[in-house]
Parts: structure tokens; C-alpha cells; sequence
């Protein structure tokens, strides 16, 4: 019995169908996990400190620091919660065409081997399993 292609296999066999934010979230990703980022953070926080004398309220210069901190700790956790949300699925996905191929396989060998009938269906009832809950 032929099972029909899976959602997994349609979606690869489209085109690549990211959106332009997730194109964006993958090249903002690329560059803030490689060190030339740190060091540019590490800049602006060396910039920051000898930049003390220049400022007359202690507390607006620690504010400065903070805000700019804050807003961009914020940016960069939901690009990179999105990126990471975006990883989980492509798992998820090869993991179910994995269990898919498998059941097919142990349902060409059921056919010599009855007990296997029970475990075709249970995988296959597993296969998407993380959509349901």
C-alpha cells in the first residue's frame, strides 16, 4: 500500500519559501554568534567607560549604557528565539520523514512478519504527534 508524500517531502520539494524576515533573522544570526560581534560590543562598552568625563550626571551616563543594552538584548533575543523556534522544526521535520521511511520499511517486512502490522501503526500514528499537543 503506497503512503502519499508527507508534508515534510512537499515542503522540500517546493521552493524554499522563507519569508524575507527569516532570511534576515538567519543573516543576523550568523553575524551576532561570530566573534567579530563580541568585539564590537566589547567596543562600545570600552567607548562607554572613558567616556565618563564627557558626561555631567553620573546617572545619565550609567542610563546610557542601559538603555542601549536593554534594547539591544531585546532584538536580539527575539531573532534569535525565532532562529532557534525555526531549528526545532527543521528537526521535527527530519525526524518525521525518518519515522516515515521507517514505517514504510517495516510495512514491506510485515507482510513476512505479522507482529510488525501493530508497530507500523503505532509509528505512524506517532509521525506528527507534536502537532496534536
Amino acid at each position: 500500500m503506497e503512503q502519499p508524500r508527507s508534508d515534510a517531502a512537499e515542503d522540500r520539494a517546493r521552493a524554499d519559501g522563507r519569508s524575507p524576515f527569516d532570511r534576515f533573522v538567519e543573516a543576523v544570526y550568523g553575524h551576532v554568534s561570530a566573534a567579530p560581534f563580541f568585539f564590537v560590543c566589547l567596543a562600545i562598552v570600552l567607548v562607554w567607560l572613558v567616556s565618563l568625563p564627557l558626561w555631567v550626571d553620573l546617572k545619565a551616563w550609567q542610563v546610557a549604557i542601559h538603555t542601549v543594552s536593554s534594547v539591544v538584548s531585546l532584538l536580539l533575543l527575539v531573532l534569535l528565539e525565532n532562529s532557534g523556534r525555526r531549528a526545532e522544526e527543521a528537526a521535527q521535520e527530519k525526524l518525521n520523514v525518518i519515522a516515515e521511511a521507517l514505517s514504510d520499511l517495516m510495512e514491506s517486512r510485515a507482510r513476512d512478519d505479522e507482529s510488525l502490522a501493530e508497530s507500523v501503526r503505532r509509528l505512524r500514528d506517532a509521525v506528527g504527534l507534536e502537532e496534536r499537543h
